[in-house]
């Protein structure tokens, strides 16, 4: 999920409230990221590619619109919302598609907004587990980090991101905390054996640092938002 600070940086950046806000939040997934602008009073709709993410959606949020389309090609009209939103999605996008699809879309003065959730590495446990990680995978798990940037979100520099950090913290059961980092691509994409081998290990080096059987994760939200140009009054 996402924590309240991270939608009070969007409007402090945006310079705009979410309530009332029309607010397209592309690459929707499920809903997760949908569901809280949502609940802060936006007026979303979700845009999401897959067939399998936008029936979940469906299923669990059925008052809110949800449409099929990608980034890079938007199924929305010209100036026709507020915000535009991608949690964790832009790097699936062409960003020399993405942003001027962004900006058409967008009304003047609105915002594209881009955030990532990214472990907070400067934790013992979560450090420890990320060479681990890193050693079994073979990935460098902080380079995640390093790429959240304006240059790599944008390389043609059309926009001018603004950067915030928002750090935040939850309490889950081991198993809940497993099938999370479970359901990344790394794992995914990896052999189900050499996967299943690691997360059994990997259970066993939590319940040693959690003996309550409860994680306390900590992330860092990696915010960049740019807002679009404003139209300019007729001479």
């Amino acid at each position: 999920s996402y924590p309240p600070a991270l939608f009070d940086a969007i409007e402090a950046l945006a310079d705009h409230p979410l309530p009332g806000s029309r607010v397209a939040d592309i690459g929707a997934g499920t809903g997760i990221a949908t569901a809280l602008l949502h609940a802060r009073g936006a007026n979303v709709i979700a845009v999401e590619p897959g067939d399998g993410m936008a029936a979940q959606f469906r299923s669990t949020l059925p008052g809110i619109p949800i449409i099929r389309g990608t980034g890079d090609d938007l199924p929305l009209a010209d100036a026709s919302v507020d915000l535009v939103t991608y949690a964790q999605a832009w790097h699936w996008t062409d960003p020399a598609r993405s942003v001027p699809e962004a900006l058409r879309v967008l009304r003047p003065g609105g915002a594209l907004a881009l955030w990532w959730n990214t472990d907070a590495l400067d934790v013992p446990w979560i450090a420890e587990a990320a060479a681990r990680t890193e050693r079994h995978f073979d990935i460098d798990i902080s380079a995640e980090k390093r790429n959240v940037n304006a240059r790599a979100a944008d390389p043609t520099g059309r926009l001018d991101f603004t950067r915030r950090t928002v750090r935040w913290s939850r309490r889950v059961p081991v198993d809940t905390h497993l099938a999370n980092i479970g359901s990344h691509s790394v794992f995914l994409v990896n052999d189900e054996e050499h996967t299943a081998a690691f997360l059994a290990e990997e259970r066993e080096h939590l319940l040693k640092a959690f003996p309550d059987g409860i994680v306390e994760e900590a992330y860092e939200v990696v915010l960049l938002l740019a807002k679009a140009p404003a139209r300019r009054t007729p001479a």
